[in-house]
């Protein structure tokens, strides 16, 4: 096919969770509910570790890191979900799907980068305790931070830049409540090799590498912690690694469902699902899982609603 004979998309129409009229209401609300707990529980914990100078630690350095980069990512979808429920409207604009994809990429992999960190954080902190001040400090943490955000802004840079000089002159319907790149490719009338191939060599880099790190950290946390000789020992190490091991599980449990299963037995009402739990169940979950599994935060956060509470009184 030639160019010449084809016209770029100005926009895309996206589906949403569901076709039918009665059940927008219904989905407005309960993602309106998610949306305005996780925003809460994220600012909450960035609020609680920003105001207890004794939770000015690395390992709490990453956990309010990783609440600002999960605020965002659910600031990132589902408002505009909201307002296209509110105002029955399914269009965005190519440059607003464009800018929705940089973000989305760039915060997935913020998530993946710092639970690396901290994975790594809890391998120091168990396996070599005497070094640990030297090996995380802040500095370090820092530089590990801001290594994150460079390489997370340069993938997700590059999938955008490969993206926009794409031609799309099909159907521009999207099954979907945002944009993501393997639907986007499929409505291309453009050549995508070369977006395809950097989808598996770049973006599988991109993941594999801190999953293999989170994976071979607690491979020697499991070994050191199996030494210990009190039971009480265990369980303290185990307990200081649950919270991280669950959110761990939940975003690469996710995300396999959305890209690893196989295509021939996806839908778009199962990748709808498997999407939800990734870009809003998860990030709306973790400072639950925080502050459930952890005294420290929870005398932090209530040291800080304390004082909310006593301010508005006075």
């Amino acid at each position: 096919m030639e160019r010449g004979n084809h016209t770029s998309a100005s926009e895309f129409i996206l589906l949403g969770l569901s076709s039918r009229p009665e059940g927008q209401e219904l989905i407005f609300r309960l993602f309106l509910v998610m949306y305005l707990v996780g925003a809460a529980g994220n600012l909450l914990i960035i609020l609680a570790v920003g105001s207890d100078s004794h939770l000015h630690t690395p390992m709490y350095f990453f956990l309010s890191s990783l609440s600002l980069v999960d605020l965002c990512f659910i600031s990132t979808t589902v408002p505009k979900m909201l307002v296209n429920i509110q105002t029955q409207t399914q269009s965005i604009s190519y440059g607003g799907c464009l800018a929705q994809i940089y973000f989305c990429i760039l915060l997935a992999n913020m998530d993946n980068f710092l639970l690396a960190a901290m994975a790594y954080d809890h391998y120091v902190a168990i396996c070599h305790p005497l070094h640990y001040s030297t090996t995380m400090s802040l500095q370090i943490s820092a530089l590990m931070l801001g290594s994150s955000w460079l390489i997370a802004n340069f993938h997700s840079l590059l999938h955008t830049l490969l993206m926009a000089r794409l031609e799309f002159c099909a159907s521009n319907v999207i099954p979907y409540f945002f944009r993501d790149l393997v639907p986007l490719l499929q409505l291309s009338c453009s050549n995508t090799h070369l977006n395809q191939l950097m989808i598996l060599l770049v973006g599988g880099l991109i993941v594999l590498i801190p999953f293999l790190s989170i994976l071979i950290s607690y491979i020697h946390i499991v070994s050191a912690v199996r030494r210990v000789p009190s039971a009480r020992g265990k369980q303290k190490a185990f307990s200081t690694c649950g919270s991280h091991l669950t959110v761990v599980i939940l975003f690469y449990g996710t995300i396999t469902g959305v890209y690893l299963s196989p295509s021939s037995s996806r839908s778009a009402d199962r990748n709808s699902l498997a999407s939800v739990m990734y870009m809003v169940v998860t990030p709306m979950l973790n400072p639950f899982i925080y502050c459930l599994r952890n005294k420290d935060m929870n005398g932090a956060l209530w040291k800080l609603l304390s004082v909310k509470a006593l301010s508005c009184g006075l």
